[in-house]
């Protein structure tokens, strides 16, 4: 049994390389940092191979698929993902686009490359990280939620394809609310909902996932502000969820 993961350097990546080789997984890892990925790789017990990718970049999307396309992945896990907080009119261009090829157009690459041979083999898990970000829109990091958003619908149209070919193959979305990660450092963030630990999001995850479960949304609280945020009118949603988030202070 073989998983690739992509963001496995750190957070919910590195928490589910852990898991998945406890289960006796052989792991693929993949990230930028090169350091962190041969620390993981001591780590682990089972076979690890570690790619050093930097997946804003079409062609090492390519290249990672060509890489990997004989191993046979049964476990595709597109984890990799950042945001950035401030007002639309004031964020960073550059940084957005950047954001935009990580969050949207490597997930969607790598899903399409997979997700056809896993077709070919009628078995297979994907997992695409998203967020409970993606039910809404998000004020001050209004490209992160919207991005977010892209694959949450993305993995629930596919997986309706999936399920109507009769297909063995199954693709799931993990949901969650703020997690005690280096995310908000990295988006400057912070948020007044209490951050999960990443071992507990990511096991619950890979056991829903492993379970057919679509869409995975851990922690009851989350689940909670996810169902009532159904039933309020959007401007008062809005309003929420802009309180919900500020600036790390300095």
């Amino acid at each position: 049994m073989k998983a690739l993961i992509t963001g496995a350097s750190s957070g919910i990546g590195y928490s589910m390389a852990k898991y998945l080789g406890s289960l006796g997984y052989d792991l693929i890892l993949v990230a930028r940092n090169k350091e962190k990925l041969q620390q993981i790789q001591k780590e682990i017990k089972t076979d690890v191979k570690i790619v050093v990718a930097d997946l804003s970049q079409e062609t090492k999307l390519k290249d990672l698929y060509v890489l990997c396309k004989n191993d046979n992945i049964d476990i595709l896990i597109n984890n990799a993902g950042f945001g950035t907080f401030g007002e639309f009119s004031s964020t960073d261009l550059a940084t957005e686009m950047n954001m935009i090829d990580v969050n949207i157009k490597a997930v969607h690459i790598l899903t399409k490359y997979f997700l056809k041979d896993m077709i070919k083999r009628n078995s297979g898990y994907i997992l695409n990280v998203s967020s409970s970000a993606s039910f809404q829109a998000g004020p001050l990091m209004s490209t992160y939620y919207a991005t977010k958003s892209y694959v949450t619908k993305m993995t629930l149209a596919i997986y309706e394809e999936l399920r109507r070919n009769k297909s063995k193959v199954h693709i799931s979305c993990l949901c969650p609310g703020p997690v005690k990660t280096n995310f908000n450092n990295v988006a400057d963030v912070d948020f007044s909902i209490k951050g999960l630990d990443s071992d507990y999001v990511a096991k619950y995850a890979i056991d829903k996932m492993l379970k057919n479960k679509t869409i995975i949304v851990p922690g009851f609280k989350m689940k909670t502000i996810l169902f009532f945020n159904r039933l309020v009118p959007t401007k008062l949603a809005l309003k929420a969820v802009y309180k919900n988030q500020k600036r790390k202070k300095k």
